[in-house]
């Protein structure tokens, strides 16, 4: 039985996240062998449909994820508040059959010990501070993945013999 050391705080219908989070979270991409390789063709199709042209997309960090499901693979990305990146990104991954959803959320970090002030009582490590951070989750349907991954995008697929035998018999 596993016994996971760290929590995620609940609070009006959102879950608060630490560095623990994260942390834990990379750890479970290199230890287990098929998530990285999941994760890199997740990040494939959003480059291929040029996702990172909008504002702030390329400075988003993995929160949570990838979570392969049957149908669909899942992935959790966060943005400072004033970073919240461009809903026209979101839109474009859901013109292709992903589900966006933004949430605000808080991301728990220990602050930098300049003084005496920065450290938690008893102890001598720094005091925990909420940053407001911009949550989008991302749901990407596995048969997008697949269509990527060998070449092929669902619109530009096109039967190029069809297209010759049209164009010679006018």
């Amino acid at each position: 039985m596993s016994i996971n050391y760290y929590s995620i705080f609940i609070h009006k219908y959102t879950s608060m996240h630490d560095v623990l989070d994260i942390i834990r979270n990379v750890q479970d991409l290199y230890s287990l062998s098929p998530t990285l390789g999941i994760l890199k063709d997740f990040e494939r199709v959003v480059d291929e449909l040029d996702v990172y042209v909008f504002k702030n997309w390329d400075e988003g960090e993995l929160l949570s994820g990838p979570k392969d499901h049957r149908h669909f693979v899942e992935c959790s990305f966060m943005w400072p508040m004033d970073k919240m990146p461009d809903p026209q990104g979101g839109k474009r991954l859901t013109d292709k059959g992903c589900k966006v959803t933004y949430a605000k959320d808080t991301l728990f970090k220990p602050r930098p010990i300049k003084g005496p002030e920065d450290y938690r009582p008893g102890t001598t490590k720094g005091r925990i501070d909420g940053h407001p951070i911009w949550v989008v989750n991302i749901r990407m349907p596995k048969e997008l993945i697949g269509n990527f991954k060998h070449g092929q995008d669902i619109e530009t697929t096109v039967d190029y013999q069809a297209a010759q035998d049209a164009a010679n018999a006018s």
